[in-house]
């Protein structure tokens, strides 16, 4: 079991009425101008924008809005924001929305004291040293990033999706009402779904086997959003299994799933590149991905995909063949996926099988131009990356 140090401050506030709260909770730390960053016309629509509007002028909280934030959020935008805050002195940012709002909102917070291009630091320029206080309404579970320290942005220019990592941007509080995901699509229900079983596996999947107990709240979580998700998607408003699954979440990417371990996330990077250069959703590309790594890398890793197999997806044991419990517990994953509308290929996630030219340039972003290697578990050099886009590409 590896040492480790847990670290997760956000305050998060759960339920029906949560979202009464949000006065309070920015005046608690120190919002006196506030910019809310959301993303397209869903959050005016459901209401949602026009209630945060209305509890902050009643409680005399001035704020300014930039929308507009796509799903793998743009760097272009995070620069306007920057601009935006210096030039209204936002002294606070609340994030309505999900994952890409979240990321834009921390980027947007490490940009307005830093006197270089905010790119600096996905570029490797530069450490983030400081980020303006942020606090989260959450509208789609998925990405985590209400109670994680990563930042994800695609820079328009040449369209390069990089991650950050610092405590500094972690959110002071995150509001979570459940029934603020009753409409969303089941498609992007299904792919949330997929990243927050994904966050917990990119951990699961570790060279340390001996964590106990993180091991068995790993397995639950996973079983939990496994039995959830069919239950939403057959009825959008169950309370119960939307709760489960928001909650989550937000457990998948705050660590708490790696204490004692070391995550993996070869498959996020792998999809980080699949989703800047194509577009796609990143739960979906991580659900394309996945089976191709797993295979890729299970022969050497037996007994840790039976586990798997046998606590999470429910395989039986074969005692005489480990290998074959592991495949089973791959296929079924991915039996798993496409019963919720989730591609296990390339081909199905884009359209079409992408070229060589194509792999080739997925590879060299990939690997920093062949400077970088990825993964924990196991290390994978480009020639890895290669393969392992070649197999998810037949």
């Amino acid at each position: 079991m590896k040492d480790f140090n847990f670290y997760a401050p956000t305050r998060v506030v759960f339920g029906r009425e949560s979202e009464e709260k949000l006065p309070q909770l920015i005046k608690q730390y120190g919002g006196a101008k506030v910019l809310v960053h959301f993303g397209g016309g869903s959050a005016r629509k459901s209401g949602l924008l026009d209630k945060v509007e209305k509890m902050l002028g009643e409680a005399g909280i001035a704020y300014v809005e930039l929308g507009g934030v796509v799903p793998n959020p743009l760097l272009s935008k995070v620069r306007e924001g920057i601009e935006l805050c210096r030039r209204e002195h936002v002294d606070f940012i609340l994030a309505v929305g999900g994952g890409s709002v979240i990321d834009s909102a921390k980027a947007i917070g490490y940009g307005v004291g830093y006197e270089g291009d905010v790119w600096d630091f996905w570029d490797g320029k530069a450490v983030p040293q400081a980020c303006l206080p942020i606090g989260v309404m959450l509208t789609i579970p998925a990405a985590g990033s209400e109670m994680s320290s990563s930042c994800v942005i695609t820079n328009d220019e040449g369209m390069l999706k990089r991650g950050v990592n610092s405590d500094l941007c972690r959110c002071r509080f995150a509001i979570m009402n459940p029934e603020r995901t009753y409409t969303l699509p089941p498609y992007q229900t299904a792919a949330g779904a997929t990243d927050i079983m994904m966050h917990t596996m990119e951990r699961y999947f570790s060279k340390y086997e001996d964590a106990v107990l993180t091991d068995a709240i790993a397995e639950a979580l996973l079983r939990t959003v496994k039995d959830a998700t069919p239950e939403v998607l057959r009825r959008p408003d169950d309370y119960k299994h939307r709760a489960a699954i928001m909650w989550a979440s937000s457990l998948s990417h705050n660590d708490l799933t790696e204490c004692g371990t070391e995550k993996d996330f070869a498959c996020h990077k792998l999809e980080h590149e699949l989703s800047g250069m194509f577009g796609v959703t990143h739960g979906a590309g991580l659900a394309a991905i996945w089976g191709s790594w797993a295979r890729y890398v299970m022969d050497r890793h037996v007994s840790r995909f039976a586990k798997f197999a046998v606590d999470v997806m429910g395989v039986t044991q074969d005692f005489t063949d480990p290998k074959a419990t592991a495949l089973k517990g791959i296929e079924a994953m991915e039996a798993f996926f496409v019963s919720i509308g989730m591609p296990v290929s390339i081909p199905e996630l884009v359209g079409r099988r992408i070229t060589a030219e194509e792999i080739k340039a997925l590879v060299e972003k990939c690997s920093r131009g062949g400077k970088m290697n990825i993964g924990a578990m196991e290390v994978l050099k480009p020639e890895d990356m290669t393969a392992i886009y070649e197999k998810a590409n037949a």
